[in-house]
C-alpha cells in the first residue's frame, strides 16, 4: 500500500477562556505531535475582540502543516486536541478554552455536514486573515486583508 501524498493545510487557533496564550502555544505543539502531520510554520500570536460572540478577547494564530491525513481525519485530530483542552460547545459561538478550525486543505473544496472547505467564514475574519497573511502572504489578497482588518479590533502580540 502506498502512502498518501502530503497536502499543505492551514489551521486557525483561538482561545478566550483560561490561560489563552498557553492554550494556543500548547495546541501548536500538540499539532506538531499528531502522527502524519509536520508543522511547517506558525504565525505570531494576535489578540482580537470576539466576532459574533461574547466573552473576553481571543488569542489567535494560524499554522501551516503538511499532512498525509485526509481532511476528515485531520478534523478528527483537531477535535481531539480541543476536547483534551476542555472544549465545550454549550451554544453557537460560546467562549472557548480552545478552538481549532481547518481553514484550507490543499485546494480541496468540501461541503458536507461535518466539514466545509475552504472554511466558510475565513474571508470575513481579521483574526484569521492577518496571521494567515503573515505566514502565507500569497493566499490573502491585500484588498481583502485591508477591508476586513479595518473593521475589526486585532493586535499582534
Amino acid at each position: 500500500m502506498t502512502e498518501r501524498p502530503e497536502v499543505t493545510a492551514y489551521i486557525g487557533l483561538g482561545a478566550n477562556l483560561g490561560d489563552r496564550v498557553q492554550a494556543v502555544r500548547s495546541a501548536v505543539e500538540q499539532l506538531g505531535a499528531v502522527p502524519s502531520v509536520r508543522l511547517l510554520q506558525a504565525s505570531s500570536l494576535y489578540r482580537s475582540a470576539p466576532v459574533d460572540a461574547g466573552g473576553p478577547d481571543y488569542i489567535n494564530a494560524v499554522v501551516e502543516i503538511a499532512t498525509t491525513l485526509t481532511a476528515p481525519a485531520l478534523l478528527a485530530a483537531l477535535q481531539a486536541i480541543e476536547q483534551a483542552a476542555g472544549r465545550e460547545r454549550p451554544y453557537v459561538n460560546a467562549p472557548r478554552t480552545l478552538d481549532l478550525d481547518l481553514l484550507l486543505y490543499g485546494g480541496a473544496r468540501i461541503d458536507s455536514p461535518r466539514l466545509t472547505l475552504p472554511h466558510p467564514r475565513m474571508w470575513e475574519r481579521a483574526f484569521v486573515l492577518l496571521p494567515l497573511h503573515e505566514i502565507a502572504p500569497g493566499l490573502v489578497p491585500r484588498k481583502a486583508l485591508t477591508a476586513v482588518v479595518a473593521g475589526q479590533g486585532i493586535a499582534r502580540l
